[in-house]
C-alpha cells in the first residue's frame, strides 16, 4: 500500500508566503522520501484539499497533515470533512511544539530583541477555543525561554494586535522598544497587518525552517501509527 502524506496549508496570494511553505513541503519530501507526499489548500490557491483527497484510492494510506501551528476551523471542520469523506486519517497541527518555540527565539534573536525589550506573541488568533489555548502553551513556553515577560496579540480575535501595542506603548518607559514576535507560518495578510501595528521591531515568520518539516513528519507518522495500532 502507497503512504501518502497531504501537507495542507490554508494558502495565500502572497508570493513570498507561497514560496516559504513550499520549501516545509519540500523539506518533508526529502525527509520521508517513502511517502508520496502531495500538496493541497483549503482556500485561495489550488489544487484544493477536496480535489486532492478526492483523488485518492484504496490502496493508498492517507494521513492529511494540517500547515497550520494551532487547530481551529479549518483543522476541526475542513481537514476532518475531507479526511472522513475520502477515508483519510487527519493529524494534529504543528503546534505547539518546542521546535516552534525554538525558532521562535531564533528569530529573536536575529531580529535583535534585546532583554529590555517589550516582546509580544503575535498570533493569527481564532474563535475556537482550543487554538488559543495552544498559543497559550507556546506563550508560556516562551516566557521561559526569553526569560521576561511575554504578552500575547491575536490579529484577528481580541485582544489585538494595534491595542496591545498601543497600551504597551503607553505603559512602557521612554525609550522601551516593542517587538512582535510573529508567530506565523509564513509571509502574507497577517505579517503585513503585524508591520502596520506601530511595533518597533517585527520579527521574520517561522518559514522556512528545516524543523517544520521534522514537525509534519512526525506528525504524520504519529497519525499512521496510531491508527495501524488501532487495528492490531
Amino acid at each position: 500500500m502507497t503512504e501518502v502524506l497531504v501537507a495542507c496549508s490554508h494558502g495565500t496570494d502572497d508570493t513570498r508566503g507561497r514560496e516559504a511553505v513550499a520549501t516545509i513541503v519540500a523539506d518533508v519530501a526529502r525527509l520521508a522520501p517513502e511517502v508520496d507526499v502531495r500538496e493541497a489548500f483549503v482556500d485561495v490557491q489550488s489544487p484544493s484539499l477536496v480535489e486532492v483527497a478526492g483523488a485518492t484510492t484504496p490502496a493508498e494510506d492517507v494521513v492529511i497533515v494540517p500547515l497550520l501551528l494551532s487547530a481551529g476551523f479549518h483543522t476541526y471542520v475542513d481537514i476532518a470533512e475531507a479526511a472522513q469523506e475520502s477515508g483519510a486519517r487527519a493529524a494534529g497541527a504543528l503546534g505547539p511544539d518546542p521546535r516552534l518555540v525554538d525558532i521562535l527565539v531564533e528569530r529573536l534573536e536575529e531580529a535583535g530583541a534585546r532583554p529590555d525589550d517589550v516582546v509580544v506573541l503575535a498570533a493569527a488568533g481564532s474563535s475556537d477555543a482550543r487554538a488559543i489555548t495552544a498559543v497559550e502553551s507556546v506563550l508560556a513556553a516562551l516566557r521561559e525561554r526569553w526569560g521576561s515577560e511575554v504578552t500575547v496579540a491575536y490579529g484577528g480575535v481580541e485582544p489585538r494586535v494595534p491595542d496591545v501595542v498601543a497600551r504597551l506603548r503607553a505603559e512602557a518607559s521612554a525609550g522601551t522598544r516593542i517587538v512582535l514576535a510573529s508567530y506565523l507560518l509564513a509571509p502574507g495578510f497577517f505579517l503585513d497587518r503585524l508591520r502596520e501595528a506601530g511595533a518597533d521591531v517585527v520579527t521574520a515568520p517561522l518559514a522556512p525552517d528545516p524543523r517544520l518539516g521534522e514537525i509534519v513528519v512526525d506528525r504524520y507518522r504519529a497519525a499512521r501509527d496510531a491508527a495501524r495500532a488501532r487495528t492490531l
